[in-house]
């Protein structure tokens, strides 16, 4: 996940209170257009330090003070970016160079949650926003324990009862936020209504350099090129679930059982892979005894992260990096432990913010939060507005791009292995991968498509956790466990829902670091199945990828798509290549097997 400068945190948030231009309607021209856009420019980059300072100040002490300022300087500061969106509207019908089309374009679709634009709803917005976060940051369930602690039950036990019970526990945190989330949608819909938008997530859908609805028929085609892939792996794993509970509590047909897949979501199942390996693998190792044996500690396994982009030719991370970033949580505070890379300044103050583990998980989300920060400095020379992701989905795929190189041959060349293991593992590597990757493709689509219903009122408080519940079933063959009510709010238990952080991104990130890695590959003239690719140390594909980098949102995205991977169009056909071993294997194991839901 990444946080970054003003335009993200303040378009990020909330609210409103500033009076719109009264003399907007004047004619307007080209000139004013750009002398507008220069004005935004100078003033968001100006303020973005001190709202950056507060953010960071709160996720790393959270209390009810540090939740107080964050929503005083959040009101104020997107009382601003609220206040450009609107004028920005006055540039609607001119005819006007692309790049400041464009522009206009990222200052009013940039905004997550508009507020109205009256003082109390930007402060109300403001305040609940915060709250949300805080809620979920601090929860625990009625044993006390915390997300943490039951996420480790979910990923470590097998007794059904304990998950089950875990996995209840966490659920208990989110009822108290459903109606602060449901007056949250009320402000924010009834502002981005203001700004000529139907609703908050037409907004979302609007912000891929294509219209609305075409954005969502693209979604539903990668989503189709995927699906058989992993109903291939959903029909595996539940007949090996099947044989460890029984049909008491994994049914041989149907929907599989939320609390069993080893994650507190089911959104990923590495944590179970080994029920679904292959039995005559050996993939030859395990990388979390792994880093235990060779000494690993958080800054460390920070470093090596560092060092493999280094290894492409990029430059060291600044030394205020290790000065400032938070690696290992602290024993003293509360602090929002969900893995985040920062940018403060627009320029070199870039850190991460993670409860760091030594955990083959971590070290591969290392890599990932450091892709965000190598990102972010590559295009700190861009103009402020461009000073992005392509689109918000390659922010993601950066740095997941670059630990699907994370092989046995990366790992022999960091000393952890004597000798790569041979292809008679290759199996086992592949379903552990899958059971991160393809596990959570429908999951990745569908956290926005329930939010899209929300905002557009086809769902509503009374439905909420019915259509949750409907939307899992549908991608991802999942029910819970349990009955649940509209009592319940399970979207809460999620932390990017009261986090209000736009959730495709994450989808559109599992399809796109397929894509950069297989064309990486095919730049170093690689000729061995892709899932053995590796393009550590390769400075000539670092070169052509950091030009990519370079270009932050300058471009419309499938033009930096094409600068790297020679297509203008996302898609899922690497994914499928990456995985098409696993693919015949399972569909060999499948064969006598009623496989969907």
């Amino acid at each position: 996940m990444r946080k970054t400068s003003l335009l993200v945190i303040a378009l990020m948030l909330t609210g409103c209170n500033a009076e719109v231009e009264s003399d907007q309607k004047k004619s307007v021209s080209a000139k004013d257009a750009e002398a507008f856009v220069a004005s935004v420019e100078k003033n968001l980059a100006s303020e973005s330090l001190f709202a950056a300072q507060t953010q960071w100040v709160q996720a790393n002490f959270m209390t009810v003070d540090t939740n107080a300022i964050v929503a005083k300087v959040s009101a104020d500061i997107t009382a601003l970016a609220v206040k450009y969106a609107n004028e920005a509207k006055a540039f609607n019908d001119l005819e006007l160079d692309p790049v400041l089309r464009r522009k206009l374009e990222i200052i009013k679709l940039g905004i997550t949650l508009p507020a109205p634009t009256n003082d109390a709803e930007n402060k109300e917005l403001a305040t609940i926003s915060a709250d949300l976060d805080s809620m979920y940051a601090t929860g625990k369930g009625p044993s006390g324990r915390t997300l943490g602690e039951l996420s480790q039950v979910m990923a470590t036990s097998s007794d059904p009862k304990a998950l089950l019970t875990a996995w209840q526990e966490w659920r208990t945190v989110s009822p108290a936020m459903k109606d602060k989330y449901a007056r949250m949608v009320e402000i924010a819909n009834k502002g981005a209504r203001e700004l000529g938008y139907s609703d908050v997530g037409y907004m979302w859908r609007a912000g891929y350099d294509m219209p609305a609805d075409d954005f969502r028929a693209e979604a539903d085609r990668i989503w189709e090129q995927v699906k058989p892939l992993y109903q291939s792996l959903h029909c595996h794993v539940r007949a090996k679930l099947n044989e460890k509970y029984g049909d008491d509590v994994a049914p041989a047909e149907g929907a599989i059982p939320a609390h069993l897949l080893g994650n507190m979501w089911a959104q990923t199942w590495n944590n179970i892979s080994s029920i679904a390996e292959p039995s005559d693998t050996n993939i030859g190792y395990d990388l979390t005894s792994l880093l235990v044996k060779n000494g690993y500690d958080e800054k460390k396994m920070v470093k090596t992260g560092e060092g493999f982009f280094t290894s492409l030719g990029l430059d060291p991370l600044p030394d205020t990096f290790w000065e400032r970033s938070l690696i290992t949580k602290p024993r003293d505070r509360e602090v929002q432990c969900h893995a985040s890379a920062w940018n403060l300044d627009s320029k070199d103050d870039v850190r991460i913010k993670m409860c760091t583990e030594i955990t083959a998980e971590d070290f591969e989300t290392v890599h990932h939060e450091l892709g965000h920060n190598f990102y972010q400095r590559a295009y700190k020379n861009q103009s402020y507005l461009h000073q992005n992701g392509a689109n918000d989905g390659f922010h993601e795929a950066i740095g997941d791009a670059v630990a699907l190189s994370i092989t046995p041959e990366y790992l022999q060349k960091l000393n952890m292995i004597d000798t790569v293991p041979g292809p008679e593992g290759d199996m086992g590597l592949l379903m552990r991968r899958a059971m991160y990757k393809v596990a959570f493709l429908p999951f990745g689509l569908l956290v926005d498509q329930w939010r899209w219903q929300v905002f557009s009122g086809e769902l509503t408080p009374e439905t909420y956790n019915k259509g949750w519940w409907d939307l899992r079933m549908k991608y991802q063959g999942i029910k819970a466990p349990v009955d649940r009510t509209e009592d319940d709010f399970d979207p809460g238990a999620k932390y990017h829902i009261p986090g209000n952080t736009p959730y495709m991104r994450y989808f559109l990130a599992d399809i796109l670091q397929f894509q950069f890695h297989k064309a990486a590959c095919e730049m170093v003239e690689f000729k061995g199945p892709l899932h053995r690719c590796t393009i550590y140390g390769n400075k000539e594909v670092g070169k052509k990828f950091n030009a990519m980098l370079e270009m932050g949102a300058s471009k419309p995205w499938p033009d930096a798509l094409e600068a790297f991977t020679g297509t203008r169009q996302m898609d899922g056909s690497a994914m499928l290549e990456y995985f098409a071993p696993l693919k015949e294997w399972l569909d060999e194991q499948n064969k006598d097997r009623k496989c969907g839901w």
